[in-house]
């Protein structure tokens, strides 16, 4: 990409991931935009753009994991200072997107901390968004600016394609992960099989019933976040006790937050295969059963179709 056509093409990192940032650079074959990020005494961000990026069409690469609200709050302020620096067009690239999981009033008296989210975004001056994985696909709704939502799944297919499991079944560890598993199961000429699962209290689910057959099968269980673990290992044990003979799990964000890693050490499950849209915590990076797959391409991709206004659409096969 290293054409006169692209010399207003800029690429910035926020502090949540550097590594991914760089790897889409690779990919793209550009230079990462230069910022000066840090903080003050009192744990302020600071921050300051260290290039001309008047009319430049800029990507904020930034996935709001843990700290989750630092990180939030440094992608608001670098968007502030490229809209103030009159960039042409700036983009959100937000691999991981924060507090998706309250994305209805389910309850009374809760909020819609997605749709906040989402204004915050744009009235910082995001331009559009570029997403991966959304907890709940209709948060794309929430934007009033164009929001590209690409999922992993190609990624995760490609790598159970290769391990040539044979009598393969895809599980969805809920109700709402069924068409994300559907999907799945379709690319791995697989059938399909649902946990029913019941939540009593915040990360805290409790298994009920599985609908499909898993007898002398290897279980695949597919979700888009891992938390604390509590739902996968719980799924994973109700699998094996219906007749599963090996359990392997697969997720697009690995946020492994409180018990996680130790739940998974302990658990049945033989491997957990996950993408680097967040970085692993180091406690996580030491467990063998958890493998981390790159999405750095499929952003990279993404984004080189944004540039250059061009379909997306075929990344989603």
């Amino acid at each position: 990409m290293a054409d006169d056509k692209f010399d207003k093409f800029k690429i910035f990192s926020g502090s949540a991931n550097p590594p991914l940032a760089e790897e889409i650079c690779r990919y793209l074959d550009v230079s990462p935009g230069r910022a000066a990020l840090g903080k003050f005494s009192d744990g302020e961000i600071y921050f300051q753009v260290l290039e001309n990026v008047r009319g430049a069409d800029v990507f904020v690469v930034q996935a709001c994991s843990q700290p989750v609200d630092f990180h939030l709050m440094e992608l608001l302020m670098m968007i502030d200072a490229f809209k103030r620096a009159s960039a042409w067009r700036i983009t959100a690239v937000i691999p991981y997107y924060c507090y998706a999981r309250q994305d209805r009033k389910d309850k009374p008296r809760v909020p819609i901390s997605a749709k906040l989210v989402a204004d915050l975004l744009e009235t910082a001056g995001a331009s559009r968004a570029l997403t991966l994985d959304l907890h709940a696909p209709q948060i794309q709704g929430y934007f009033n600016v164009p929001v590209d939502h690409l999922y992993a799944s190609p990624v995760l297919v490609e790598y159970f394609h290769n391990l040539r499991l044979k009598n393969l079944t895809v599980v969805s560890p809920d109700a709402g992960g069924v068409e994300r598993a559907r999907f799945f199961a379709k690319k791995m000429d697989a059938p399909l099989a649902i946990v029913d699962k019941r939540r009593v209290d915040v990360d805290v689910s409790e298994v009920m019933n599985l609908i499909g057959d898993v007898r002398g099968r290897v279980a695949l269980v597919i979700d888009d976040i891992i938390d604390t673990a509590g739902t996968l290992v719980k799924t994973a044990e109700a699998l094996l006790k219906e007749g599963a003979t090996k359990v392997y799990a697969a997720c697009t964000h690995a946020v492994l937050s409180g018990p996680a890693v130790e739940r998974l050490c302990r658990s049945a499950i033989q491997e957990v295969v996950v993408t680097n849209s967040v970085p692993l915590t180091p406690e996580a990076k030491k467990v063998q059963k958890i493998k981390v797959l790159s999405v750095a391409e499929l952003l990279a991709r993404g984004i080189r179709s944004i540039h250059e206004e061009t379909s997306i659409s075929e990344l989603f096969i």
